[in-house]
C-alpha cells in the first residue's frame, strides 16, 4: 500500500513539473531588449485637432521620419532638440539654415510639396502651415498631417497651443512649458513698457516699393494685441496680405512708431529690381512723421516676422526687437 502511494505521489509531481515547463514565460520589454517606457511611448498616439480637418488626427508619439513645411514649427522643434527627416529648404530663415544640409531631405517648396519624395521617406507625421493649406488632402494620403498655422485673432493662445501640442507629440512637455513661461515673462515686461509710453504705432509690410498696413488681430498684430503698442489706426482691415496704403496715408496718421517688415529682404523674385524697405520708407512724406523725426522707424527682421513667426525662438526674438525699439 505504501509503495503504491509513493508511486502515485511521484507520478503527480512529475506531471506538475512537465506542465510548468510547457508554459511560455510572458515577454517583457526588458526581455526583448526594450526599455519599458520606450515600448509604451512607441505604441501611444494622441489626437490632434487643427483648423483644416473637422476630425482629430491620430498622431504617434515620437513619430519617425518627420516632414516639416511650417518654419515656426521647425523653429520650435529645433529649440526642443527634436530631429526631423525633411523640410522645405527653399526660403529657409537664415537662423535655420542648418536644415539646408544634405542630411535633411528636401520636401519641395512652400507651395509645391514633392509628393513622391515625401512618400519615399515613409513619414509618420507631416507638419504644415498656412502656406500649404491647399496641399493638405494630398499630404494626408501619405501620412498623418497636421496644420500648425497660428490663429492671428488669438495669436498668443494659438501659438502656445501649438507649442504644447508639439511638446506632447515628441515627449518634450516640460521643456515646452519652461520656454513658454520665459516668453510670458518677457511679454509682460514689453507690454508694460509699451502701455507706459502711450506711443501709437503703425505696422507695414514693404514689397518692391509697395506698402501694406497691418492692424490688430492681423498677421503681425501681436505688436498691438500682445505687446501693448496702441494702433495709430484701429480700423485697418484684417487681411493676409494687408491693407494697401499710400505714403500720404502714413503721413496723415503720423504714428510715433513705424514697424517695417521687408518681404523683399527674404523673398527675392527673379527679374525684379530689389528695393529695400529703407529705400521704400524714407521718402519726403514719411520723413514728416513723428516716427521718422524721433528715429522710431523700426526695421524688423523678416526671418522671424515673415518667414517663421510662430516658433519658440522667433517669438522670443520678436519680443526683444519691440522691447529694444521702445
Amino acid at each position: 500500500m505504501k509503495k503504491n502511494m509513493m508511486f502515485l505521489t511521484l507520478m503527480l509531481a512529475l506531471v506538475l513539473i512537465v506542465s510548468a515547463c510547457g508554459k511560455a514565460t510572458p515577454a517583457t520589454p526588458e526581455a526583448t531588449g526594450e526599455d519599458s517606457s520606450t515600448a509604451t511611448t512607441e505604441s501611444k498616439t494622441i489626437s490632434v485637432k487643427h483648423a483644416l480637418d473637422e476630425n482629430p488626427v491620430q498622431v504617434k508619439v515620437n513619430p519617425k521620419n518627420v516632414v516639416v513645411f511650417d518654419f515656426g514649427s521647425l523653429d520650435t522643434l529645433d529649440k526642443l532638440g527634436v530631429d526631423v527627416a525633411a523640410v522645405a529648404q527653399q526660403d529657409l530663415p537664415t537662423y535655420l539654415s542648418k536644415y539646408k544640409d544634405s542630411k535633411y531631405a528636401s520636401a519641395g517648396t512652400l507651395f509645391e510639396p514633392d509628393y513622391e519624395k515625401i512618400s519615399d521617406l515613409s513619414p509618420e507625421l507631416i507638419i504644415i502651415g498656412g502656406r500649404q493649406a491647399d496641399a493638405y488632402k494630398e499630404l494626408s494620403k501619405i501620412a498623418p498631417t497636421i496644420s500648425m498655422a497660428v490663429d492671428t485673432k488669438d495669436y498668443m493662445n494659438s501659438f502656445k497651443k501649438n507649442v504644447e501640442t508639439l511638446g506632447q507629440i515628441f515627449n518634450k512637455e516640460d521643456a515646452a512649458k519652461q520656454e513658454l513661461a520665459a516668453i510670458d515673462s518677457s511679454i509682460k515686461a514689453v507690454h508694460d513698457k509699451a502701455v507706459a509710453s502711450k506711443a501709437k504705432g503703425l505696422i507695414v509690410l514693404t514689397n518692391e516699393g509697395s506698402l501694406s498696413a497691418y492692424g490688430s488681430q492681423s498677421r503681425f498684430g501681436i505688436i498691438h494685441d500682445a505687446f501693448g503698442v496702441t494702433p495709430v489706426d484701429p480700423d485697418i482691415k484684417v487681411s493676409t496680405h494687408g491693407q494697401k496704403v499710400s505714403f500720404e496715408y502714413v503721413q496723415q496718421k503720423n504714428p510715433d512708431y513705424i514697424f517695417v517688415v521687408d518681404r523683399g529682404a527674404v523673398v527675392v523674385e527673379e527679374g525684379k529690381e530689389q528695393v529695400t524697405g529703407k529705400q521704400t520708407m524714407e521718402n519726403e512724406l514719411v520723413k514728416k512723421t513723428n516716427a521718422y523725426k524721433n528715429g522710431h522707424i523700426v526695421y524688423l527682421d523678416p526671418n522671424y516676422w515673415y518667414l517663421s513667426g510662430n516658433g519658440l525662438e522667433s517669438v522670443s526674438e520678436m519680443i526683444k526687437e519691440i522691447d529694444a525699439a521702445l
